[in-house]
């Protein structure tokens, strides 16, 4: 029998058993500070962020020994660098190895920047490397989206593994072009993505083109995208007298309200057959609530037919209460933490405010905990029960008020009439002038966490990619919209990172109405998610070209457009700063048509001298200079000849006049969006102001 060779020592160089003890002792020590260096390193070190300087970054990159720390080092620098540039390149290379989620990110990352510099079979090679080490990554829907493009398959697979994934939206989008692709593609988008750029056409087309042979659940989902985007019509054309679920009823309800009188008209009697064939669903307590915000004779008819669970609602006790002047408290005490007692409250209280019955007002604004609403609707309830009590005579009660506004909500337009009682700005004739001449550019915001409680999500934010964040979170809700007030905050914040600012900025504003109020570091923090800082410098040359402040314009543009460039209005008005083309030529002194307001350059240029020749011709004032800009300087002049007050009965002596009661002005201007108009604008304009000498940089 053969026996292993073993080279055996001569008994004189064999390790004794302290030796041998000694050598495991010095190895296991050695790892030990290995590992403990290693965690050393990861506390002394900071994590890279955004707003880490480029010197740290590029050290961490080439000197750090934690391979993590090099990796989200190279990625924050590859940000940096104009994508398939050799510097963003050769950053990349080499940064996808391991398991890590980071490692399917790099490789994404340098296959896009091959793909970029025109190394297509680099980029190729990537590509599969990507989909075969990481196939669940929501990264690798964008390589089978590549793939896709030489061989279909991978298409369809990507189609059936990430279906929500913007890079499925934009394969379903170039599906075809045999019918058969193009109407897989129509239901897919309509399932997945029906706000997706391109989708609405498909669907409308889908719709028209082969409504009489499609399917009934075709149909309805064909017709639930369509509703979603506000074409309530065209859906009910695709239904062809089907009846959907509650969820496309509501849906169809909601598009069919946007419009003309007959389909409000429509809107109203399928909401209200919602309401009474499914009673118990969250779909029918939507629509009641929208049948009890409806205006008209009708409206108390309409709700008459309500069953009776569904009149026994909040937002259906709250319109009664306020129509007839019933008893008001106890549907302030029943539902107080409903937004329909949160407006009950508030039109009561404004009614008595205009008709300066100010121990009412008081007694109305008193009836529900500040605590319990969320900070505009905190801030907006102190401010006028201090001006109340101020009326009253109680002016200290109304000083310790106004300082919890600032306390509560630090910017808009509370804030700022609250600093102003306080004497903490100056005033002249108790209205915020606008700077005379031209200010310096807005100053950068400081880089904020996520905080989403994913750390996933968290750490691509803090690397710099909100694309991959944003494309990861739609992936992992499957293209659900959001709902809860956390995550409208977070979808909110995601899609502004990527330019969304129309959608996102609209779901920042719903969750704002809906967060408890939180400390004075988290209600400066959604202030500056609120008010970000767009097109900076076009801004700046536009406020300078007219002598204005370029918070001003920020401050319009955020409320005209969200900062949407190529947004259009009902009525015509373009761009950034929402200018009709006829205002438009008149400042240029020749025709231009719409798409070219769609150029912010000359959007921006053109909205800053409008604004400029409105401020000239109110001396100054920027609170008719900005109800002017949406309402027409006629209206206001208007306005201001016959005095404002409350179309209800009201004492001798209480019309309103600007200089003595600005804020009870604004408050009575006849339109309701001119109304809301004013204030948000002119709340901006503050939070900008605040914002950029820094503020709300702390607590």
């Amino acid at each position: 029998m053969l026996r292993p060779l073993v080279p055996q020592l001569p008994s004189s160089q064999a390790p004794s058993a302290q030796g041998l003890r000694l050598l495991l002792g010095t190895c296991f020590g050695t790892a030990l500070a290995l590992l403990a260096g290693r965690v050393l390193v990861h506390q002394l070190t900071p994590m890279p962020t955004p707003d880490t300087p480029l010197s740290s970054l590029r050290a961490w990159r080439l000197l750090s020994p934690d391979p993590a720390l090099r990796r989200e080092a190279s990625l924050l620098l590859a940000s940096r660098e104009p994508t398939g540039s050799a510097r963003q390149r050769q950053g990349l290379w080499g940064q996808g190895w391991g398991r890590d989620s980071l490692a399917a990110l790099a490789l994404k990352r340098a296959a896009q920047a091959a793909e970029a510099a025109g190394q297509a079979d680099q980029a190729q090679g990537l590509w599969q490397s990507l989909w075969q080490r990481f196939p669940q990554s929501p990264a690798s829907a964008d390589a089978l989206y590549s793939l896709g493009h030489q061989q279909p398959r991978w298409r369809q697979l990507l189609l059936q593994r990430f279906p929500a994934h913007p890079a499925a939206l934009a394969a379903a989008l170039e599906l075809g072009p045999s019918p058969a692709s193009r109407l897989q593609a129509s239901l897919h988008l309509a399932r997945w993505g029906p706000r997706w750029p391109g989708a609405e056409a498909l669907l409308v087309q889908a719709c028209r083109g082969r409504a009489g042979a499609l399917q009934p659940p075709q149909r309805r989902q064909l017709a639930l995208g369509l509703a979603q985007l506000g074409r309530g019509q065209t859906a009910l054309d695709c239904l062809k007298g089907l009846q959907g679920d509650p969820a496309l009823e509501l849906a169809l309800g909601q598009a069919l309200l946007k419009g003309d009188a007959s389909q409000q008209g429509l809107a109203d009697r399928r909401l209200l057959a919602l309401a009474q064939r499914w009673p118990t669903r969250a779909a029918a307590r939507e629509a009641s609530a929208l049948l009890s915000q409806r205006e008209g004779a009708d409206t108390d008819a309409l709700l008459a037919q309500l069953p009776a669970s569904l009149q026994d609602s909040a937002a259906v006790q709250a319109r009664l209460a306020l129509d007839y002047q019933s008893p008001w408290r106890g549907v302030l005490q029943r539902w107080p933490r409903d937004p329909a007692s949160w407006e009950l409250q508030w039109q009561l209280a404004r009614q008595a405010l205009l008709q300066q019955r100010w121990a009412e007002a008081a007694a109305i604004l008193h009836a529900l905990p500040a605590n319990q609403l969320a900070a505009p609707l905190a801030a907006r309830q102190l401010f006028w029960l201090g001006y109340a009590q101020g009326r009253l005579g109680e002016r200290a009660a109304a000083q310790r008020l106004w300082r919890q506004v600032l306390a509560i909500a630090p910017g808009g337009y509370y804030s700022w009439r609250a600093s102003l009682h306080l004497g903490e700005i100056g005033t002249e004739p108790g209205l915020l002038r606008a700077p005379g001449g031209p200010a310096g550019p807005l100053a950068r915001p400081p880089w904020q966490p996520l905080a989403s409680g994913d750390g996933g999500l968290d750490r691509l934010w803090r690397l710099n990619q909100p694309l991959e964040a944003w494309e990861s979170w739609r992936f992992w809700r499957g293209g659900q919209p959001a709902q809860a007030t956390r995550d409208l905050q977070l979808e909110g914040r995601l899609r502004s990172a990527v330019g969304d600012d129309w959608i996102g900025l609209g779901q920042l504003e719903q969750a704002s109405l809906r967060l408890p109020k939180g400390s004075c570091q988290q209600q400066a923090n959604l202030e500056r998610q609120l008010n970000p800082l767009r097109y900076g410098e076009l801004f700046r040359q536009a406020a300078a070209s007219a002598g204005l402040d370029p918070a001003l314009l920020q401050a319009v543009a955020r409320q005209e457009s969200r900062f949407t460039a190529g947004v259009e209005s009902p009525v015509g008005a373009v761009g950034l700063m929402q200018l009709m083309p006829s205002t438009a030529s008149e400042l240029v002194g020749r025709r231009l048509e719409g798409a070219s307001l769609k150029d912010p350059a000359l959007n921006s240029r053109l909205g800053a001298r409008y604004l400029r020749q409105l401020l000239e011709q109110w001396q100054g004032n920027p609170v008719l200079a900005v109800a002017s800009y949406n309402a027409g300087p006629g209206a206001v002049a208007h306005w201001l000849k016959t005095g404002l007050g409350s179309d209800s009965p009201k004492p001798a002596g209480a019309t309103i006049k600007l200089e003595r009661d600005p804020e009870l002005w604004i408050e009575a201007i006849p339109y309701p969006e001119t109304r809301l108009y004013t204030k948000k604008v002119l709340g901006n304009l503050w939070s900008y102001r605040r914002l950029n000498q820094g503020a709300a940089s702390g607590c």
